[in-house]
């Protein structure tokens, strides 16, 4: 999925692309599961058509565009698979999106497109298409956009709204879940995907099931700061990650370390190997560096009521009071009430004898 800096990299794209320019055109594919919120298909073009582009702005994994004129604001999600295709190039690519990128037009799997053009529509100088294969991806029309849902349930933006450090430390340590799914809870931190969250996990030399009330107060400022720093250094390349620093964890973490460009050896301060570890936490595959990352309060850590975690759209939402318990209680009682009821009878006929 696209996190943060990739999403800023789309961003950015169509800010160079668009700014300035006004959509004479919009085409459009049915979809009623990728245009949500009750808006259809035809609502988005009739909207849009006609309305120059002020700006381009991103807000955690979400962006948006600024349009002049009475009208509302198309507000985009890549979901996992959704992207921005401008034509003449290549889609934008990213870690784990197709291998194979397809610059036929009109795009496969395309949702809309953009017509722009500075002339009053006698020439088009761009056209931009929103793509996405497996419809995870979501489009809106909202009045505000920062104030309206998606974006006014997500937590701080890491490059945008950053909170003090005091803040920070007071968010992280109320909570009992494992650190790795505080991470990926869009309502914490919005923008912070799986790999993004492991990056900053392995630069702080914490571990991702480590719990958050665990954490003491070194641990916790190293991740307010190595959260500015991956995020501030994977935007400053433009998410491009062949500019990455070498000494990132980002290079060995996918496909469990066996992918043929992953050859090299993520290495420690002594020079020898790291050992990457992958595990499932927060229902997504995390990996660490068993010689750097201890989990200095996990397993033996004291625990809250039992979490469960859902995904929606990607961003993983903690649940603290767990529906299996409540059935597990409830069925534990049913089964004392059934077994007094019946060794009742038992009793009185003795008794009576």
């Amino acid at each position: 999925m696209p996190e943060l800096p990739e999403v800023q990299r789309a961003t950015n794209a169509l800010k160079e692309r668009c700014c300035g320019e006004t959509i004479t055109k919009v085409e459009v594919t049915e979809d009623r599961i990728v245009f949500a919120d009750g808006i259809t298909h035809e609502d988005f073009a009739s909207e849009l058509t006609g309305r120059k582009v002020l700006d381009v702005k991103r807000y955690g994994k979400v962006f948006y565009f600024n349009l002049d004129g009475e009208g509302r604001s198309p507000v985009l999600h890549f979901g996992m698979t959704g992207n921005i295709h401008i034509k003449g190039s290549n889609p934008l690519k990213y870690m784990e999106g197709p291998k194979k990128q397809d610059a036929e037009w009109p795009p496969r799997f395309m949702k809309f497109i953009l017509h722009l053009s500075s002339d009053g529509g006698k020439t088009v100088d761009t056209e931009v298409a929103f793509i996405d294969p497996r419809r995870l991806a979501r489009i809106r029309l909202c009045n505000k956009p920062t104030e309206e849902p998606p974006i006014s349930a997500l937590g701080f933006d890491p490059i945008l709204c950053m909170p003090s450090l005091e803040e920070f430390s007071t968010q992280v340590l109320k909570r009992s879940c494992p650190i790795k799914a505080l991470l990926l809870d869009q309502s914490f931190s919005a923008g912070v995907g799986n790999w993004v969250a492991d990056e900053i996990l392995y630069h702080a030399r914490v571990h991702p099931e480590q719990r958050c009330n665990t954490l003491n107060e070194e641990q916790v400022k190293k991740l307010y700061e190595k959260m500015k720093y991956v995020c501030e250094t994977a935007v400053s390349v433009n998410a491009e990650s062949n500019k990455f620093p070498t000494h990132w964890l980002f290079g060995h973490r996918w496909g469990k370390g066996k992918r043929k460009e992953q050859a090299s050896k993520l290495l420690l301060e002594s020079g020898d190997a790291a050992t990457i570890k992958w595990i499932t936490v927060g229902g997504r595959t995390s990996a660490y560096v068993v010689e750097l990352q201890k989990n200095g309060g996990g397993t033996s850590a004291k625990r809250g009521p039992r979490v469960k975690q859902e995904v929606i759209e990607e961003s993983t939402t903690i649940v603290e009071q767990s529906t299996e318990t409540t059935i597990s209680r409830t069925t534990r009682s049913k089964r004392k009430v059934e077994e007094s009821s019946s060794v009742q009878p038992t009793r009185q006929k003795r008794k009576k004898t």
